[in-house]
């Protein structure tokens, strides 16, 4: 329990970032599965929707929901699928 009102605010602030957190973490993953989804059905369209799946991971490293290196990597593993299936 908290002893003093500035350890309850931080209580408080870290439950409504954990949530919001959690919806951005979900919004990405389910961004990523439909980017490889479409991957197998057409390339072209992959393509089209890497740059915004790439933008979207750079906006979560950048907001702290994932690391930086985890970012990396997704980006990198993803672009090499889509070039690698062309």
């Amino acid at each position: 329990m908290a002893h003093s009102r500035s350890a309850e605010k931080r209580i408080r602030q870290n439950e409504i970032h954990r949530l919001r957190n959690r919806g951005d973490r979900s919004r990405l993953r389910s961004d990523i599965k439909r980017l490889r989804k479409v991957l197998e059905e057409d390339t072209q369209k992959a393509r089209e929707l890497l740059p915004g799946t790439t933008a979207l991971i750079d906006r979560m490293v950048k907001k702290g929901v994932i690391h930086e290196n985890t970012g990396s990597r997704y980006k990198s593993r993803l672009a090499k699928l889509v070039t690698s299936a062309s």
